[in-house]
């Protein structure tokens, strides 16, 4: 018989060889970022979990504690021999077998306090780690790190940077309030002359310049209602009673249960969406929620004798007019208003998808005439008016602009008509340019429809910087946080009378739409 092999001075740490031989760590010292001693491991991990292992060890690298094991990693007493590592021969082992299972000492179960959590819940609160103390702040991951004296004196560079930044925005943001108000005083001042030369027939602010310079300073809010109605007029002879017939079909069909039950889906949905920041139209608590409601239910039954249905936008435009209009004249007012060519076809559906097609070509020409760089960007990325357009016109902005902003834009549309509306989108893009260079198709759809992540995150530092609260609101005013507010896109409308010329959109409509 085979004898044991006899108890050496070997130490702990040397390699034992055979499949089932339990191999303890190997260590090398090493120096770790911050200077101080690392130790490496190699090899395995042991089959123990982080709980066994004391943050002592790792750190002295040979102290042993001399506490008892917990009950979970504890072994019983036994009799059985013990080979050179002081491990247990298991039942039916045999002497000299060179792939017996060799056990590690007792002292490898054992557990030194504080427990691994503890430790590291105490080296967490100890501040900055050590990889947050070489990690540069001013050079991309990707590329080595600066000197230490070098990023800080850039970093101190780039907080220099955002504090001009920060203050030249609140500069521009006075400047803005500065011009609104007065804005606001002169429109105050001029009602005297609304009352006396633009009430009585609105139509001659078409061929007077300094009545149309007033117009477009926007309408004051008493008179807002009583202008929006008169300039959209009333093309389709509707009578004044035409809503209440309206309304009383759509309510004997309710009854009967023959109003299509998708068109009645489309319908709340649509409302639960529509201005959510005023709270006019809350399904639960919304003043105006019915009244929101007999509006779209007429309308859709006006629409069906012509072989339509509801479409998802028509509740941001019956709401922006029943809040100027009241509720009868805002069913005519809404009828008209949509019966306008360029709506009509956005609201067509199947039926005149050929004219919306003719209306992306249209708004494609206009952007590679006025912003030629945002054009061919994206034709690069393959972007097309589609993607983003019929969301603005069908809401007429309202989803996208704060609610000022779009009832100043509204005073001008009702007037002017359908080539104001791609002039407004022109305008738009004009603010948006800077962000609509990203080479990222994705992102761009992104900008677009108001989705921009990294814009929402930059509002919200700059908000935090400035030590106020921002409340963004998912449905509605979603270029405000790319600072687009009421100023900024009428500076922009402004400045495009250099470039826009109404006889190239009448070149354009004749062109496209013959019949239009």
């Amino acid at each position: 018989m085979a004898q044991s092999a006899p108890a050496t001075s070997t130490s702990y740490s040397t390699a034992i060889s055979g499949p089932d031989v339990y191999q303890p760590h190997r260590r090398k010292e090493g120096r770790s970022l911050d200077g101080e001693e690392n130790l490496e491991e190699d090899g395995d991990a042991p089959l123990q979990s982080l709980e066994d292992v004391s943050l002592e060890d790792d750190a002295a690298g040979s102290h042993k504690s001399t506490q008892t094991p917990p009950s979970g990693h504890s072994r019983p007493p036994s009799t059985a021999p013990r080979n050179n590592l002081g491990g247990e021969r298991s039942a039916g082992q045999t002497e000299g077998t060179s792939s017996s299972r060799v056990w590690p000492p007792a002292e490898a179960y054992s557990v030194s306090a504080p427990s691994f959590q503890q430790q590291f819940k105490k080296n967490r609160t100890k501040g900055r780690s050590v990889l947050q103390q070489v990690i540069s702040k001013t050079r991309p991951v990707h590329l080595p790190p600066k000197p230490r004296d070098e990023d800080q004196r850039h970093l101190k560079v780039w907080e220099e940077m955002m504090k001009k930044s920060r203050q030249a925005e609140e500069k521009r943001k006075e400047d803005i309030t500065k011009r609104r108000q007065a804005r606001e005083r002169a429109i105050e001042e001029s009602v005297a002359k609304w009352e006396a030369d633009i009430v009585p027939d609105c139509r001659k602010v078409l061929r007077d310049p300094e009545l149309r310079r007033i117009w477009w300073r926007g309408i004051p809010t008493k008179l807002r209602g009583h202008l929006w109605e008169k300039a959209v007029g009333n093309p389709l002879q509707m009578s004044k009673d035409m809503y209440r017939a309206c309304s009383a079909r759509a309510q004997r069909a309710l009854q009967r249960g023959t109003f299509p039950e998708d068109s009645l889906v489309s319908l709340e949905k649509d409302m639960d969406e529509t201005l959510p920041a005023l709270h006019l139209f809350h399904r639960e608590t919304g003043a105006m929620r019915q009244d929101l409601k007999d509006l779209l239910l007429a309308w859709t039954v006006a629409r069906s004798d012509e072989g339509l249905g509801y479409t998802m936008g028509a509740a941001r435009i019956g709401a922006m007019l029943l809040i100027n209009i009241p509720l009868p004249h805002t069913f005519v007012t809404m009828r008209n208003l949509l019966d306008r060519h360029c709506m009509r076809s956005f609201y067509g559906g199947q039926k005149s998808r050929d004219e919306v097609e003719a209306y992306f070509r249209i708004f494609d020409t206009l952007l590679a005439d006025s912003l030629p760089k945002v054009y061919f960007n994206f034709k690069q990325h393959h972007i097309s008016p589609s993607e983003y357009l019929s969301d603005w016109l069908i809401t007429m902005f309202i989803d996208h602009l704060p609610f000022e902003a779009c009832a100043r834009i509204w005073d001008v549309l009702l007037l002017e008509g359908d080539s104001f509306l791609f002039r407004a989108a022109l305008g738009i893009i004009h603010v948006l340019e800077p962000r609509l260079f990203f080479p990222d198709r994705d992102e761009l759809i992104r900008v677009l429809k108001g989705e921009s992540k990294a814009a929402v995150e930059a509002a919200k530092r700059a908000a935090g910087a400035a030590g106020t609260e921002i409340h963004l609101v998912d449905l509605g005013a979603r270029y405000e946080v790319y600072g687009l507010d009421e100023e900024t896109i009428w500076e922009r409308l402004e400045e495009s009378e250099e470039w826009w010329k109404e006889s190239t959109w009448s070149r354009l409509i004749l062109r496209e739409l013959p019949d239009a």
